[in-house]
Protein backbone atom coordinates (compact mmCIF):
# COMPACT_ATOMS: atom_id res chain seq x y z
CA UNK A 1 0.00 0.00 0.00
CA UNK A 2 1.13 3.54 -0.73
CA UNK A 3 0.02 6.70 0.94
CA UNK A 4 -2.94 8.51 -0.59
CA UNK A 5 -1.81 11.20 -3.05
CA UNK A 6 -2.06 14.71 -1.64
CA UNK A 7 -4.18 17.21 -3.55
CA UNK A 8 -1.58 19.95 -3.88
CA UNK A 9 -0.45 22.00 -6.90
CA UNK A 10 2.00 20.12 -9.14
CA UNK A 11 4.64 22.25 -10.81
CA UNK A 12 5.82 19.37 -13.03
CA UNK A 13 2.73 18.41 -14.99
CA UNK A 14 2.88 15.06 -16.79
CA UNK A 15 1.39 14.78 -20.26
CA UNK A 16 -2.03 13.15 -20.64
CA UNK A 17 -2.21 9.68 -22.15
CA UNK A 18 -4.99 7.28 -22.98
CA UNK A 19 -5.36 4.03 -21.07
CA UNK A 20 -2.70 2.41 -23.23
CA UNK A 21 -0.17 5.10 -22.27
CA UNK A 22 -0.30 6.87 -25.65
CA UNK A 23 -0.10 10.69 -25.50
CA UNK A 24 -3.41 12.37 -26.39
CA UNK A 25 -3.78 15.40 -28.64
CA UNK A 26 -6.20 17.46 -26.53
CA UNK A 27 -7.89 17.47 -23.14
CA UNK A 28 -10.56 19.89 -24.32
CA UNK A 29 -11.51 19.48 -27.96
CA UNK A 30 -13.07 16.58 -29.84
CA UNK A 31 -12.00 15.73 -33.39
CA UNK A 32 -14.49 17.26 -35.82
CA UNK A 33 -14.83 18.18 -39.50
CA UNK A 34 -14.17 21.91 -39.09
CA UNK A 35 -14.96 23.76 -35.86
CA UNK A 36 -18.72 23.39 -36.44
CA UNK A 37 -18.69 19.96 -38.06
CA UNK A 38 -19.75 16.53 -36.78
CA UNK A 39 -17.70 14.64 -34.22
CA UNK A 40 -15.70 11.81 -35.78
CA UNK A 41 -15.95 8.22 -34.64
CA UNK A 42 -12.22 7.91 -35.20
CA UNK A 43 -11.58 10.16 -32.16
CA UNK A 44 -10.56 7.07 -30.19
CA UNK A 45 -9.65 9.06 -27.05
CA UNK A 46 -13.10 10.65 -26.88
CA UNK A 47 -14.70 7.22 -27.37
CA UNK A 48 -12.47 5.74 -24.66
CA UNK A 49 -13.37 8.53 -22.21
CA UNK A 50 -17.09 8.19 -22.82
CA UNK A 51 -17.05 4.39 -22.69
CA UNK A 52 -14.98 4.41 -19.50
CA UNK A 53 -17.30 6.97 -17.89
CA UNK A 54 -20.36 4.88 -18.77
CA UNK A 55 -18.80 1.96 -16.91
CA UNK A 56 -17.42 3.77 -13.86
CA UNK A 57 -19.97 2.23 -11.54
CA UNK A 58 -20.18 -1.41 -10.70
CA UNK A 59 -23.53 -2.57 -9.33
CA UNK A 60 -23.83 -1.48 -5.72
CA UNK A 61 -24.11 -4.08 -3.01
CA UNK A 62 -27.65 -5.33 -2.47
CA UNK A 63 -27.06 -4.77 1.24
CA UNK A 64 -24.31 -2.76 2.96
CA UNK A 65 -24.15 -0.54 -0.14
CA UNK A 66 -22.73 2.53 1.58
CA UNK A 67 -19.59 2.15 3.60
CA UNK A 68 -16.16 3.37 4.61
CA UNK A 69 -12.90 1.53 4.89
CA UNK A 70 -9.30 1.71 6.00
CA UNK A 71 -6.20 -0.43 6.28
CA UNK A 72 -4.45 -1.29 9.49
CA UNK A 73 -2.90 -4.04 11.57
CA UNK A 74 -4.01 -6.68 14.05
CA UNK A 75 -1.58 -7.54 16.82
CA UNK A 76 -1.98 -10.49 19.21
CA UNK A 77 -1.73 -9.43 22.86
CA UNK A 78 -2.71 -12.66 24.62
CA UNK A 79 -1.86 -16.30 24.06
CA UNK A 80 -4.94 -18.19 22.80
CA UNK A 81 -2.98 -20.94 21.02
CA UNK A 82 -4.55 -23.52 23.34
CA UNK A 83 -7.80 -22.88 21.46
CA UNK A 84 -6.69 -22.40 17.83
CA UNK A 85 -3.73 -23.03 15.57
CA UNK A 86 -4.82 -20.22 13.20
CA UNK A 87 -1.68 -18.35 12.19
CA UNK A 88 -3.01 -14.84 12.84
CA UNK A 89 -3.87 -15.67 16.48
CA UNK A 90 -0.49 -17.06 17.50
CA UNK A 91 1.56 -15.19 20.15
CA UNK A 92 3.41 -12.16 18.83
CA UNK A 93 1.74 -12.20 15.41
CA UNK A 94 1.15 -8.89 13.63
CA UNK A 95 -1.14 -9.16 10.60
CA UNK A 96 -2.02 -6.52 8.02
CA UNK A 97 -5.75 -6.07 7.51
CA UNK A 98 -8.57 -4.12 5.87
CA UNK A 99 -11.80 -3.03 7.57
CA UNK A 100 -15.05 -1.84 6.03
CA UNK A 101 -17.92 -0.34 8.03
CA UNK A 102 -21.32 0.20 6.47
CA UNK A 103 -25.01 0.78 6.84
CA UNK A 104 -27.27 -2.10 5.78
CA UNK A 105 -30.50 -0.98 4.11
CA UNK A 106 -29.58 2.33 2.48
CA UNK A 107 -28.19 2.92 -0.97
CA UNK A 108 -24.74 4.33 -1.75
CA UNK A 109 -25.99 7.91 -1.39
CA UNK A 110 -28.10 7.41 1.74
CA UNK A 111 -27.36 9.27 4.99
CA UNK A 112 -24.92 7.70 7.41
CA UNK A 113 -27.23 8.42 10.33
CA UNK A 114 -30.35 6.46 9.45
CA UNK A 115 -31.38 4.02 12.18
CA UNK A 116 -29.88 0.82 10.82
CA UNK A 117 -27.46 -1.93 11.82
CA UNK A 118 -23.85 -1.27 10.87
CA UNK A 119 -21.71 -3.77 9.03
CA UNK A 120 -18.30 -4.55 10.53
CA UNK A 121 -16.28 -6.51 7.95
CA UNK A 122 -12.61 -7.40 8.38
CA UNK A 123 -10.05 -8.98 6.06
CA UNK A 124 -6.81 -10.31 7.56
CA UNK A 125 -3.92 -10.97 5.15
CA UNK A 126 -2.48 -14.05 6.91
CA UNK A 127 0.45 -16.31 6.04
CA UNK A 128 -2.07 -18.93 4.86
CA UNK A 129 -4.49 -16.81 2.86
CA UNK A 130 -7.14 -14.22 3.63
CA UNK A 131 -9.29 -14.63 6.71
CA UNK A 132 -12.55 -12.65 6.55
CA UNK A 133 -14.63 -11.92 9.63
CA UNK A 134 -17.98 -10.56 8.50
CA UNK A 135 -20.12 -9.15 11.31
CA UNK A 136 -22.21 -6.25 12.54
CA UNK A 137 -22.24 -3.79 15.42
CA UNK A 138 -24.78 -6.05 17.14
CA UNK A 139 -24.23 -9.52 18.63
CA UNK A 140 -27.50 -10.88 17.21
CA UNK A 141 -29.55 -10.70 14.00
CA UNK A 142 -33.21 -10.50 12.90
CA UNK A 143 -33.64 -14.06 11.60
CA UNK A 144 -32.01 -17.42 12.25
CA UNK A 145 -32.60 -19.22 8.93
CA UNK A 146 -31.25 -18.10 5.52
CA UNK A 147 -34.62 -18.97 3.96
CA UNK A 148 -35.95 -15.71 5.45
CA UNK A 149 -32.94 -13.48 4.80
CA UNK A 150 -33.96 -12.21 1.36
CA UNK A 151 -37.48 -11.48 2.61
CA UNK A 152 -36.14 -9.59 5.61
CA UNK A 153 -33.91 -7.41 3.44
CA UNK A 154 -36.75 -6.60 1.05
CA UNK A 155 -38.90 -5.51 3.99
CA UNK A 156 -36.22 -2.94 4.89
CA UNK A 157 -35.73 -1.67 1.34
CA UNK A 158 -38.06 0.34 -0.94
CA UNK A 159 -41.61 -0.44 -1.98
CA UNK A 160 -41.97 -1.75 -5.53
CA UNK A 161 -44.92 0.54 -6.32
CA UNK A 162 -43.62 3.97 -5.31
CA UNK A 163 -39.91 3.44 -4.63
CA UNK A 164 -40.19 4.68 -1.04
CA UNK A 165 -38.93 3.09 2.16
CA UNK A 166 -41.82 2.06 4.32
CA UNK A 167 -41.97 1.56 8.10
CA UNK A 168 -45.13 -0.48 7.65
CA UNK A 169 -43.24 -3.15 5.70
CA UNK A 170 -40.59 -3.31 8.40
CA UNK A 171 -43.00 -3.72 11.29
CA UNK A 172 -45.18 -6.09 9.31
CA UNK A 173 -42.22 -8.42 8.82
CA UNK A 174 -40.83 -8.01 12.36
CA UNK A 175 -44.13 -8.66 14.12
CA UNK A 176 -44.75 -11.75 11.98
CA UNK A 177 -41.24 -12.98 12.84
CA UNK A 178 -40.99 -13.11 16.65
CA UNK A 179 -37.36 -14.26 16.45
CA UNK A 180 -36.55 -10.67 15.42
CA UNK A 181 -37.40 -9.31 18.90
CA UNK A 182 -33.87 -9.35 20.30
CA UNK A 183 -32.34 -7.58 17.29
CA UNK A 184 -35.15 -5.04 17.04
CA UNK A 185 -34.55 -4.15 20.71
CA UNK A 186 -30.91 -3.45 19.85
CA UNK A 187 -31.84 -1.51 16.73
CA UNK A 188 -34.43 0.72 18.38
CA UNK A 189 -32.17 1.41 21.37
CA UNK A 190 -29.21 3.75 21.67
CA UNK A 191 -26.83 1.61 19.64
CA UNK A 192 -29.14 1.77 16.64
CA UNK A 193 -27.35 4.99 15.61
CA UNK A 194 -23.64 5.08 16.55
CA UNK A 195 -22.05 8.50 16.97
CA UNK A 196 -19.32 7.48 14.50
CA UNK A 197 -17.93 4.24 13.15
CA UNK A 198 -15.11 4.71 15.66
CA UNK A 199 -17.56 4.64 18.58
CA UNK A 200 -19.21 1.27 17.98
CA UNK A 201 -18.34 -2.31 18.82
CA UNK A 202 -18.13 -5.13 16.31
CA UNK A 203 -19.34 -8.70 16.73
CA UNK A 204 -19.05 -11.87 14.70
CA UNK A 205 -22.66 -12.56 15.76
CA UNK A 206 -22.19 -16.03 14.27
CA UNK A 207 -20.63 -18.90 16.15
CA UNK A 208 -17.41 -20.27 14.64
CA UNK A 209 -15.24 -23.27 15.35
CA UNK A 210 -11.62 -23.03 16.50
CA UNK A 211 -9.27 -26.03 16.27
CA UNK A 212 -5.97 -26.16 18.15
CA UNK A 213 -2.74 -27.90 17.21
CA UNK A 214 -3.85 -31.08 18.96
CA UNK A 215 -7.10 -31.30 17.04
CA UNK A 216 -9.32 -30.16 19.93
CA UNK A 217 -12.37 -28.18 18.86
CA UNK A 218 -14.05 -25.20 20.48
CA UNK A 219 -17.00 -22.95 19.64
CA UNK A 220 -16.26 -19.19 19.64
CA UNK A 221 -17.92 -15.83 19.24
CA UNK A 222 -15.91 -12.67 18.49
CA UNK A 223 -16.35 -9.33 20.24
CA UNK A 224 -14.44 -6.22 19.10
CA UNK A 225 -14.67 -3.55 21.78
CA UNK A 226 -14.04 0.02 20.65
CA UNK A 227 -11.15 1.65 22.52
CA UNK A 228 -12.75 5.05 21.81
CA UNK A 229 -15.73 4.15 24.00
CA UNK A 230 -19.34 3.46 23.00
CA UNK A 231 -21.25 6.59 21.99
CA UNK A 232 -24.45 7.18 20.06
CA UNK A 233 -26.68 9.80 18.48
CA UNK A 234 -30.20 10.53 19.61
CA UNK A 235 -32.89 10.32 16.95
CA UNK A 236 -33.07 14.13 16.85
CA UNK A 237 -29.30 14.48 16.37
CA UNK A 238 -29.29 11.80 13.69
CA UNK A 239 -32.15 13.45 11.78
CA UNK A 240 -30.36 16.80 11.87
CA UNK A 241 -27.07 15.31 10.65
CA UNK A 242 -28.81 13.42 7.85
CA UNK A 243 -29.64 16.81 6.33
CA UNK A 244 -26.52 18.73 7.33
CA UNK A 245 -23.84 16.13 6.56
CA UNK A 246 -25.13 12.86 5.13
CA UNK A 247 -21.55 11.53 4.93
CA UNK A 248 -20.55 12.41 8.49
CA UNK A 249 -19.45 8.88 9.47
CA UNK A 250 -17.39 8.43 6.32
CA UNK A 251 -15.85 11.87 6.80
CA UNK A 252 -15.09 11.23 10.48
CA UNK A 253 -13.21 7.98 9.86
CA UNK A 254 -11.12 9.42 7.03
CA UNK A 255 -10.26 12.61 8.87
CA UNK A 256 -9.43 10.85 12.13
CA UNK A 257 -6.89 8.63 10.39
CA UNK A 258 -5.57 11.53 8.34
CA UNK A 259 -4.78 13.56 11.48
CA UNK A 260 -3.14 10.58 13.18
CA UNK A 261 -5.98 9.76 15.57
CA UNK A 262 -5.93 6.08 14.69
CA UNK A 263 -9.01 4.21 15.95
CA UNK A 264 -8.53 0.83 17.58
CA UNK A 265 -10.58 -2.06 18.89
CA UNK A 266 -9.63 -4.72 21.43
CA UNK A 267 -10.55 -8.16 20.11
CA UNK A 268 -12.03 -10.71 22.50
CA UNK A 269 -13.61 -14.12 22.10
CA UNK A 270 -16.03 -16.19 24.08
CA UNK A 271 -14.91 -19.81 24.06
CA UNK A 272 -17.33 -22.70 24.61
CA UNK A 273 -15.98 -26.25 25.00
CA UNK A 274 -17.16 -28.35 22.07
CA UNK A 275 -19.22 -30.71 24.23
CA UNK A 276 -21.11 -27.88 25.99
CA UNK A 277 -23.14 -27.04 22.90
CA UNK A 278 -25.34 -30.13 23.08
CA UNK A 279 -27.13 -29.19 26.30
CA UNK A 280 -26.37 -25.48 26.79
CA UNK A 281 -29.43 -23.59 28.04
CA UNK A 282 -29.71 -21.61 24.77
CA UNK A 283 -29.06 -23.01 21.32
CA UNK A 284 -25.49 -21.74 20.80
CA UNK A 285 -25.87 -21.63 17.01
CA UNK A 286 -29.04 -19.51 16.97
CA UNK A 287 -28.09 -16.11 15.53
CA UNK A 288 -30.84 -14.38 17.52
CA UNK A 289 -29.24 -15.39 20.85
CA UNK A 290 -26.18 -14.33 22.83
CA UNK A 291 -24.07 -16.35 25.25
CA UNK A 292 -24.25 -14.60 28.63
CA UNK A 293 -20.79 -13.48 29.72
CA UNK A 294 -21.37 -15.03 33.14
CA UNK A 295 -21.36 -18.42 31.40
CA UNK A 296 -18.54 -17.75 28.94
CA UNK A 297 -16.50 -14.66 29.85
CA UNK A 298 -14.57 -12.60 27.32
CA UNK A 299 -10.97 -13.62 26.66
CA UNK A 300 -8.69 -10.96 25.18
CA UNK A 301 -6.98 -11.88 21.93
CA UNK A 302 -5.42 -8.73 20.47
CA UNK A 303 -5.85 -5.21 19.17
CA UNK A 304 -6.89 -3.97 15.74
CA UNK A 305 -5.71 -0.50 14.72
CA UNK A 306 -6.67 1.37 11.56
CA UNK A 307 -3.90 3.74 10.49
CA UNK A 308 -3.98 4.08 6.71
CA UNK A 309 -6.63 5.58 4.46
CA UNK A 310 -7.01 3.92 1.04
CA UNK A 311 -5.29 5.72 -1.80
CA UNK A 312 -8.41 5.30 -3.95
CA UNK A 313 -11.87 4.70 -2.49
CA UNK A 314 -13.28 2.83 -5.48
CA UNK A 315 -10.37 0.42 -5.78
CA UNK A 316 -9.89 -0.38 -2.12
CA UNK A 317 -13.34 0.02 -0.55
CA UNK A 318 -15.98 -0.27 -3.27
CA UNK A 319 -14.26 -3.30 -4.79
CA UNK A 320 -13.40 -4.90 -1.46
CA UNK A 321 -15.03 -8.32 -1.22
CA UNK A 322 -15.57 -9.90 2.20
CA UNK A 323 -16.83 -13.45 2.53
CA UNK A 324 -17.26 -15.66 5.60
CA UNK A 325 -16.15 -18.64 3.50
CA UNK A 326 -12.58 -17.31 3.72
CA UNK A 327 -11.62 -19.52 6.67
CA UNK A 328 -7.95 -20.25 7.29
CA UNK A 329 -6.55 -23.43 8.90
CA UNK A 330 -7.57 -23.54 12.55
CA UNK A 331 -10.94 -21.85 11.97
CA UNK A 332 -14.14 -23.40 10.65
CA UNK A 333 -17.90 -22.83 10.47
CA UNK A 334 -20.53 -24.05 12.91
CA UNK A 335 -24.09 -25.41 12.51
CA UNK A 336 -25.32 -21.77 12.48
CA UNK A 337 -27.75 -21.95 9.54
CA UNK A 338 -27.38 -18.27 8.64
CA UNK A 339 -23.60 -18.64 8.53
CA UNK A 340 -23.84 -21.72 6.35
CA UNK A 341 -26.10 -19.83 3.93
CA UNK A 342 -23.68 -16.91 3.81
CA UNK A 343 -20.78 -19.20 2.92
CA UNK A 344 -22.37 -19.39 -0.53
CA UNK A 345 -24.16 -16.06 -0.74
CA UNK A 346 -21.23 -13.70 -0.22
CA UNK A 347 -18.76 -15.01 -2.82
CA UNK A 348 -21.64 -15.49 -5.26
CA UNK A 349 -22.66 -11.84 -5.01
CA UNK A 350 -19.03 -10.80 -5.56
CA UNK A 351 -18.87 -12.87 -8.73
CA UNK A 352 -21.96 -11.03 -9.98
CA UNK A 353 -21.08 -7.54 -8.76
CA UNK A 354 -17.35 -7.39 -9.49
CA UNK A 355 -16.66 -10.42 -11.67
CA UNK A 356 -15.36 -13.98 -11.24
CA UNK A 357 -11.76 -12.80 -10.78
CA UNK A 358 -12.48 -10.37 -7.94
CA UNK A 359 -9.85 -12.07 -5.77
CA UNK A 360 -7.13 -10.60 -8.00
CA UNK A 361 -8.11 -7.01 -7.21
CA UNK A 362 -5.82 -5.08 -4.81
CA UNK A 363 -7.97 -5.17 -1.64
CA UNK A 364 -8.82 -8.85 -2.11
CA UNK A 365 -5.48 -10.19 -3.30
CA UNK A 366 -3.83 -12.41 -0.67
CA UNK A 367 -0.39 -11.48 0.61
CA UNK A 368 0.44 -15.20 0.66
CA UNK A 369 1.19 -17.43 -2.37
CA UNK A 370 -1.78 -18.38 -4.58
CA UNK A 371 -1.53 -21.81 -6.19
CA UNK A 372 -5.02 -22.19 -7.58
CA UNK A 373 -6.33 -24.11 -10.56
CA UNK A 374 -8.87 -21.36 -11.28
CA UNK A 375 -8.45 -19.98 -14.79
CA UNK A 376 -9.86 -17.59 -17.39
CA UNK A 377 -13.08 -15.60 -17.11
CA UNK A 378 -13.68 -11.85 -17.53
CA UNK A 379 -10.88 -9.53 -16.38
CA UNK A 380 -8.44 -12.35 -15.62
CA UNK A 381 -4.92 -10.91 -15.61
CA UNK A 382 -2.85 -13.38 -13.60
CA UNK A 383 -2.02 -16.81 -14.99
CA UNK A 384 -2.75 -19.79 -12.79
CA UNK A 385 0.88 -20.87 -12.85
CA UNK A 386 -0.01 -24.49 -12.25
CA UNK A 387 2.05 -26.21 -14.94
CA UNK A 388 -1.11 -27.75 -16.37
CA UNK A 389 -4.70 -26.55 -15.92
CA UNK A 390 -5.89 -29.69 -14.17
CA UNK A 391 -5.17 -31.76 -11.10
CA UNK A 392 -3.53 -34.13 -10.62
CA UNK A 393 -0.87 -33.49 -13.26
CA UNK A 394 2.72 -34.50 -13.83
CA UNK A 395 3.98 -31.06 -14.89
CA UNK A 396 4.80 -29.43 -11.58
CA UNK A 397 1.32 -28.39 -10.51
CA UNK A 398 0.49 -27.89 -6.84
CA UNK A 399 -1.02 -30.67 -4.77
CA UNK A 400 -3.09 -30.52 -1.59
CA UNK A 401 -0.97 -30.75 1.58
CA UNK A 402 -3.23 -33.30 3.22
CA UNK A 403 -0.89 -34.01 6.15
CA UNK A 404 -0.47 -30.31 6.94
CA UNK A 405 -3.94 -28.93 6.27
CA UNK A 406 -6.17 -31.97 5.75
CA UNK A 407 -7.96 -31.93 9.09
CA UNK A 408 -11.60 -30.96 8.72
CA UNK A 409 -12.96 -28.32 11.09
CA UNK A 410 -16.37 -29.96 11.23
CA UNK A 411 -18.88 -31.71 13.43
CA UNK A 412 -20.93 -34.89 13.29
CA UNK A 413 -24.47 -34.78 11.95
CA UNK A 414 -27.00 -37.49 11.15
CA UNK A 415 -30.71 -37.77 10.50
CA UNK A 416 -33.41 -37.44 7.89
CA UNK A 417 -33.52 -34.48 5.50
CA UNK A 418 -36.01 -32.07 7.07
CA UNK A 419 -37.16 -28.47 6.98
CA UNK A 420 -37.34 -27.74 10.68
CA UNK A 421 -36.43 -25.09 13.21
CA UNK A 422 -33.48 -25.53 15.52
CA UNK A 423 -33.90 -28.03 18.30
CA UNK A 424 -35.06 -26.02 21.32
CA UNK A 425 -32.80 -25.88 24.34
CA UNK A 426 -34.24 -25.55 27.82
CA UNK A 427 -34.30 -21.73 27.98
CA UNK A 428 -34.90 -20.99 24.30
CA UNK A 429 -37.64 -18.52 23.42
CA UNK A 430 -37.79 -15.40 21.30
CA UNK A 431 -38.57 -12.84 24.00
CA UNK A 432 -36.49 -13.85 27.02
CA UNK A 433 -33.14 -12.35 26.05
CA UNK A 434 -34.54 -8.99 24.85
CA UNK A 435 -36.57 -8.84 28.08
CA UNK A 436 -33.36 -9.33 30.07
CA UNK A 437 -31.69 -6.62 28.00
CA UNK A 438 -34.47 -4.10 28.74
CA UNK A 439 -34.76 -4.90 32.44
CA UNK A 440 -31.14 -5.57 33.40
CA UNK A 441 -28.91 -3.81 30.85
CA UNK A 442 -30.72 -0.57 30.00
CA UNK A 443 -31.12 2.16 32.60
CA UNK A 444 -34.26 4.29 32.97
CA UNK A 445 -33.03 6.93 30.51
CA UNK A 446 -32.15 4.31 27.88
CA UNK A 447 -35.55 2.63 28.34
CA UNK A 448 -37.20 6.00 27.83
CA UNK A 449 -35.30 6.58 24.59
CA UNK A 450 -36.19 3.08 23.41
CA UNK A 451 -39.91 3.77 23.96
CA UNK A 452 -39.64 7.13 22.19
CA UNK A 453 -37.75 5.64 19.23
CA UNK A 454 -40.25 2.82 18.74
CA UNK A 455 -43.29 5.06 19.20
CA UNK A 456 -41.94 7.64 16.76
CA UNK A 457 -41.12 4.97 14.19
CA UNK A 458 -44.59 3.41 14.46
CA UNK A 459 -46.25 6.79 13.87
CA UNK A 460 -44.58 7.18 10.48
CA UNK A 461 -46.87 5.48 8.01
CA UNK A 462 -47.54 2.23 9.87
CA UNK A 463 -51.11 0.99 9.47
CA UNK A 464 -53.29 0.50 12.54
CA UNK A 465 -53.44 -3.31 12.35
CA UNK A 466 -49.64 -3.48 12.22
CA UNK A 467 -49.34 -0.93 15.05
CA UNK A 468 -51.63 -3.06 17.20
CA UNK A 469 -49.56 -6.13 16.38
CA UNK A 470 -46.36 -4.21 17.22
CA UNK A 471 -47.76 -3.28 20.63
CA UNK A 472 -48.51 -6.93 21.35
CA UNK A 473 -44.98 -7.80 20.16
CA UNK A 474 -43.46 -5.36 22.65
CA UNK A 475 -45.74 -6.49 25.47
CA UNK A 476 -44.47 -10.02 24.83
CA UNK A 477 -40.93 -8.70 25.25
CA UNK A 478 -41.69 -6.55 28.30
CA UNK A 479 -45.21 -5.57 29.37
CA UNK A 480 -44.28 -2.22 30.88
CA UNK A 481 -42.36 -1.22 27.76
CA UNK A 482 -45.24 -2.39 25.55
CA UNK A 483 -47.74 -0.38 27.60
CA UNK A 484 -45.61 2.76 27.30
CA UNK A 485 -45.33 2.25 23.55
CA UNK A 486 -49.09 1.78 23.32
CA UNK A 487 -49.56 5.09 25.10
CA UNK A 488 -47.04 6.72 22.78
CA UNK A 489 -48.95 5.66 19.65
CA UNK A 490 -52.37 6.69 20.95
CA UNK A 491 -53.48 3.61 22.83
CA UNK A 492 -53.83 0.01 21.75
Amino acid sequence: MTQAPQQVPNTQVAYTTNNAGIPVESDEHSLTIGSNGPVLLQDHYLIEKMAQFNRERIPERVVHAKGSGAYGTFEVTNDVSQFTKADLFQPGRRTEMLARFSTVAGETGSPDTWRDPRGFALKFYTEYGNYDLVGNNTPVFFVRDPQKFQDFIRSQKRRPDNGLRDNNMQWDFWTLSPESAHMVTWLMGDRGIPKTYRHMNGYSSHTYMWVNGGGEKFWVKYHLKTDQGIDFLTQEEADRLAGEDADCHRRDLFQAIERGDHPSWTVHVQVMPFEDAADYRFNPFDLTKVWPHADYPLIEVGRMTLDQNPEDYFIHVEQAAFEPSNLVPGIGPSPDKMLLGRLFSYPDTHRYRIGPNYAQLPPNRPRSPVNSYAKDGPMRYEAAGTGAPYAPNSYGGPAAAVQQFGDIAGWQAAGEMVREAYKLHREDDDFGQPRTMIRQVLDDAARGRLVANVSGHLKQGVTRPVVDRAVRYWRNIDKETGDRIAQGVGGA
